[in-house]
């Protein structure tokens, strides 16, 4: 009798298919791992996000950052199933495996673009160089329901504290982007701190920017660009109010990051991250 060789190969074939698709042990541990985490930052941008923009004056923009969120999201996840699943190359046929492998390449290759953009905005909230200066900006942070939000209040904590180390410095206030009632960020920074007790002479107010770009434009024309300035804004957003001081001409920028809230802070780190990549691009 003749062996069915054709049998015999595709046994043969079927067994190397399987050993092919068998995940190791790590693989699955880091799969579960960055699954975990992708979807609890996905969760964390929704409700954050959601929330947000019933609540801020400039909603078709916060609208805007948030559906190029949940794209970043979609990659990161896509990237983790990977991982854990071996989801692109489980296919037979040569062509949809050769295929997998095509998409498997652009999604690492996107997902290092973005974990490399979320690395930098952790890092850069990290760092504190503050020293004396006669100029500390205080950046704003779009009010809620006409309200500061905890990271401003963070910021403007941070702001009050160094005033008290440095009594001789002055606070510039930034920020527009006027309420229902006409009351801009700055303007209800300004009460804030003065409801804390400090002085009002020690506070200037920069009300018409609507950008954090905005804002380095205005205060140039307070401060000369030379001048040593320190930075007060959220850790999640040192890094790109630097950049964006540097872009404007300030050569000498200190670094004084105000802490923010942990269950927002994937949605705010991961906003971030939208507008260093537009920055990038453009």
């Amino acid at each position: 009798m003749i062996p069915d060789l054709r049998g015999i190969r595709m046994i043969w074939e079927d067994k190397g298919m399987k050993e092919g698709n068998k995940i190791s042990l790590t693989r699955k541990i880091l799969g579960n791992i960055l699954l975990i985490l992708f979807v609890l930052l996905i969760i964390d941008v929704v409700f954050v996000m959601t929330a947000r923009i019933n609540a801020v004056v400039l909603k078709k923009d916060y609208r805007g950052v948030f559906k190029y969120q949940l794209i970043l999201c979609a990659i990161l996840l896509l990237f983790a199933l990977d991982v854990r699943f071996n989801v692109f190359t489980r296919w037979k046929r040569a062509i949809l495996k050769a295929f997998g492998w095509l998409l498997r390449a652009v999604i690492v290759l996107l997902s290092v673009v973005i974990l490399f953009f979320c690395g930098k905005v952790i890092t850069g909230g990290m760092v504190n160089t503050a020293g004396q200066a006669d100029y500390a900006i205080v950046l704003g942070l779009a009010l809620e329901n006409g309200e500061p939000t905890p990271d401003l209040l963070a910021r403007l904590d941070t702001a009050r504290v160094y005033l008290e180390r440095y009594p001789e410095a002055y606070l510039i206030l930034t920020g527009g982007n006027a309420d229902e009632s006409g009351r801009t960020e700055a303007d209800v920074m300004r009460n804030v701190l003065i409801e804390q007790g400090v002085p009002e002479d020690r506070l200037i107010l920069e009300d018409q920017a609507q950008t954090t770009k905005e804002n380095f434009s205005n205060i140039a024309e307070i401060v000369t660009s030379e001048e040593p300035v320190v930075m007060i804004s959220s850790n999640y957003h040192m890094d790109r109010a630097v950049r964006n001081a540097s872009e404007s001409g300030f050569s000498h920028v200190m670094r004084l990051p105000a802490p923010s809230g942990f269950l927002t802070y994937g949605a705010n780190m991961l906003s971030e991250v939208v507008l260093d990549l537009n920055d990038f691009i453009k």
